[in-house]
C-alpha cells in the first residue's frame, strides 16, 4: 500500500481527514492547471455535482467494489496489472460485481492524469486509465513538469483525443477545482489515507492479492 502523504504542488501536507483545501492556479510552461494553497475556501464551498462517478459492470450487481487509487501510485499500477484484470474478467464482466473507481491526488501529476482520463467522460475513462497505469513509469520518467505534461498529452493522443480536446481538458481550471474538492470530500468521508484502498459492499480493506480479494467477494456473493 502506498502511504505517501497527500501533497500539493508546493510540498505542503494535505490531510485527507482534515480541513485543508488547495485551490488551483496556472503556472510554469506546462499549460496545465497547478495546485496552490487557497486561503478562504474549503472543499464544501465547491459544487462537485457535475463530477461523474466512474463505474464498470452491472449497476444492479449484488456486490459493489470501490477502489480509491492514484495514477501516480506504483502499488495501484500493480493492482491494475494483476488483481483488477482478473476481477474484471471473473466478476465485473459477468455481472457479479459493480466496480467504482475514485481518484486520489497525491500530487499534481495524478490530477493531470485524471483530467486526461476524464477528458471525454465515462466512455473512454477506463481504457485511458489502463494506459496510464500500464505506462506509469514511462510518463512519470520525464525530468521536467512540462515533460510529464507532454507525456500525458501523448497518451491522450494514442487514446484518440485530438489536440484541441486535450488542451481544453488540461486547461479546465474549474473542473480541476471540482475534482480536488470531490476527492477531498470522498477521502474524508471514507477515511482514506493510503492507496489502493478497497471497499467491498461498504467494508474497508487494504491492498491485497487476488486470492484474498476473490475470497472476500465470494463471501459477499454468498450473502
Amino acid at each position: 500500500m502506498d502511504r505517501r502523504i497527500f501533497i500539493a504542488a508546493g510540498g505542503a501536507a494535505v490531510a485527507a481527514a482534515g480541513g485543508v483545501w488547495y485551490g488551483l492556479t496556472r503556472g510554469g510552461d506546462t499549460g496545465v492547471t497547478q495546485i496552490a494553497a487557497a486561503q478562504n475556501e474549503t472543499p464544501d464551498d465547491i459544487d462537485t455535482s457535475s463530477i461523474v462517478e466512474m463505474v464498470q459492470g452491472d449497476p444492479n450487481a449484488p456486490v459493489t467494489l470501490m477502489e480509491y487509487a492514484s495514477f501516480t501510485c506504483p502499488h495501484c499500477a500493480n493492482f491494475h496489472a494483476g488483481p483488477y484484470k482478473q476481477l474484471k474478467a471473473e466478476y465485473i464482466d459477468t455481472g457479479k460485481v459493480k466496480f467504482i473507481y475514485r481518484d486520489v491526488y497525491f500530487d499534481k501529476y495524478g490530477l493531470w492524469a485524471a483530467m486526461i482520463a476524464r477528458c471525454t467522460g465515462p466512455m473512454r475513462f477506463f481504457g485511458i486509465s489502463d494506459m496510464l497505469f500500464d505506462r506509469q513509469k514511462e510518463w512519470l520518467a520525464a525530468d521536467t513538469e512540462a515533460g510529464i505534461a507532454n507525456n500525458l498529452r501523448n497518451i491522450g493522443k494514442v487514446a484518440g483525443l485530438d489536440n484541441d480536446t486535450i488542451e481544453a481538458c488540461l486547461a479546465d481550471d474549474q473542473k480541476a477545482r471540482e475534482l480536488v474538492a470531490w476527492y477531498q470530500k470522498n477521502a474524508t468521508a471514507d477515511e482514506v489515507n493510503a492507496t489502493p484502498t478497497l471497499f467491498i459492499n461498504g467494508v474497508k480493506h487494504s491492498n491485497m492479492n487476488y486470492a484474498d480479494l476473490k475470497k472476500l467477494i465470494d463471501e459477499a456473493l454468498a450473502g
